[in-house]
């Protein structure tokens, strides 16, 4: 019987071979192989835009592949939806849980679950089984995050999943929690269910998975059992690699001719002490007139987390925000705004454009909160025209709706609102998610730009190179701390990778927060 129950939980479950994707031209995916066993907890590794949740996508059906075969059981699965991957067994938990707030926990279960499988009884033994007493009829939109991870769990569950996708699962959850969701999971291996891993902490890795896969710039550079593969391995394999520039040399020379003149000898702008929140605790940081401080870590270290509190997107726990010599921490985001502070979020789609809006409202949006008055439509005509002068915004008429430029000429008219609103600090976002390489080094030059002005900047990146590149001092976090400040020729790569992978630096020239 032993040797029954151990033969079905080694059994290959998913195969994927020679996967490959690209979007608008430039390759995500590049010829993947992965593998996955029953009742197999596989770690998938890889730093910020390695390709981890395409790959994920795919096999949920979410996303189709370019190239490329994968098999359930020795079975071919083509022309994949979310709904074709969840009668096959495939289910995805998300970072971020996609429930209905305004429906009940049972609600958001059953929804569109074949009758004879949406029975309460079976519903109750599950929780049960997990040791929960989660209400079934309270509102989704009510539960802590633990909870609304357990509904997702519980989802793919009622399912029947024989695959299920964990994609960064503990980021928002306490100790407790990340220990009862960790025994869920050993649970279902038992019952010969294979989990994939999405993690950026080692640790955990360490106490949950048997296998890993280590995904660089979209190919698979390190498989294998994890018990044979040392952590100092693990990061190594992460590392970028050396690639050319995605700038001309010509925009080299000017960006490094560019560079800040006041070596972070500038007055203080903003000073934060010993701040905590939702998702980071006792963060202390100085941004200087003239100065760019980069904010690096992986995704859960509470980066932009951060940058959300010192704009009044979040509460603030303790701790004191100060621009200049004014406090604040209890003022609302219009009266940061009004101050000097200025937040260019990292999702333009979601949180930044005004999408349906003509680009005339879009280039003036912030200071108009700024301001509390209308500019006459000349007035902000002439706006657009000097930022489009200026950025080189392709676009056709003044009143053209913003979702109809590219990605790249919408980040340039985000930031063309941020700086029309007059800031003394500036936070940017993620500056040039989606945009390709011409827009990049507009964008480039413009930060540069606005900092000769004494601005002070902070950029969140996930491109460790245009981090180490732009800016002058870079605070890495990890898991919501802070974890280490480098300056000078300490700025790298391969420095900024360690921290942020909770690991030492070596290097001379670290400096502590």
């Amino acid at each position: 019987m032993a040797q029954q129950q151990s033969a079905k939980q080694s059994a290959l479950l998913l195969q994927v071979t020679d996967v490959t994707k690209a979007f608008s031209g430039v390759p995500v995916l590049k010829g993947i192989q992965f593998q996955l066993r029953a009742g197999e907890i596989h770690a998938l590794l890889g730093g910020n835009g390695a390709g981890k949740s395409t790959l994920m996508k795919i096999i949920a059906g979410i996303e189709q592949p370019d190239s490329g075969t994968l098999s359930l059981a020795g079975q071919p699965l083509t022309l994949m939806t979310p709904a074709k991957a969840h009668q096959q067994g495939i289910y995805l938990v998300p970072q971020e849980p996609l429930l209905f707030p305004s429906l009940t926990v049972r609600e958001n279960i059953l929804f569109r679950l074949p009758r004879q499988q949406a029975r309460d009884s079976r519903l109750h033994r599950l929780l049960s089984q997990m040791g929960s007493s989660l209400s079934l009829d309270v509102l989704a939109g009510s539960l802590e995050m633990a909870d609304q991870q357990l509904v997702e769990i519980l989802r793919g569950l009622m399912r029947d999943a024989q695959i299920l996708i964990l994609d960064e699962p503990t980021a928002s959850l306490t100790p407790v929690e990340t220990e009862r969701l960790f025994r869920l999971v050993r649970q279902l291996t038992e019952q010969g269910v294979g989990v994939v891993f999405i993690s950026h902490k080692l640790p955990e890795i360490r106490a949950l998975a048997q296998e890993v896969s280590v995904m660089r710039d979209g190919c698979v550079v390190l498989q294998g059992s994890l018990s044979g593969i040392s952590d100092d391995a693990l990061v190594a394999a992460m590392m970028p690699q050396e690639t050319p520039s995605r700038l001309s040399a010509e925009q080299q020379l000017w960006l490094q001719a560019g560079a800040s003149p006041s070596g972070g000898d500038g007055e203080v702008l903003l000073a934060v002490d010993a701040l905590s929140g939702e998702g980071f605790r006792e963060i202390s940081l100085q941004v200087r007139a003239g100065e760019i401080l980069g904010l690096a870590g992986v995704v859960g270290a509470g980066r932009t987390e951060l940058a959300e509190t010192l704009y009044g997107l979040r509460r603030a726990s303790s701790g004191t925000v100060r621009l200049r010599t004014q406090s604040l921490l209890t003022l609302p985001t219009a009266e940061r705004l009004r101050a000097g502070l200025v937040y260019l979020p990292e999702d333009r789609q979601s949180s930044g454009l005004y999408p349906d809006a003509p680009l005339t409202w879009n280039v003036t949006a912030l200071t108009l909160r700024r301001r509390s008055w209308w500019l006459r439509p000349r007035q902000e005509s002439a706006v657009l025209t000097r930022y489009q002068r200026a950025l080189s915004i392709k676009l056709s008429r003044d009143d053209q709706a913003a979702r109809t430029l590219s990605g790249g000429n919408q980040q340039k008219l985000l930031l063309a609102n941020c700086l029309e609103a007059m800031p003394k600090v500036l936070i940017v976002d993620e500056p040039t998610r989606g945009v390709d390489v011409a827009a990049r080094a507009d964008i480039y030059q413009l930060l540069r730009s606005v900092v000769a002005q004494q601005v002070g900047l902070i950029i969140i990146s996930s491109d460790l190179d245009e981090i180490a590149q732009l800016a002058d001092r870079v605070l890495v976090m990890h898991q919501g701390e802070q974890v280490g400040e480098l300056a000078d020729s300490a700025v790298s790569v391969e420095n900024i990778m360690q921290l942020a992978w909770g690991r030492s630096v070596q290097n001379a020239g670290e400096r502590a927060c």
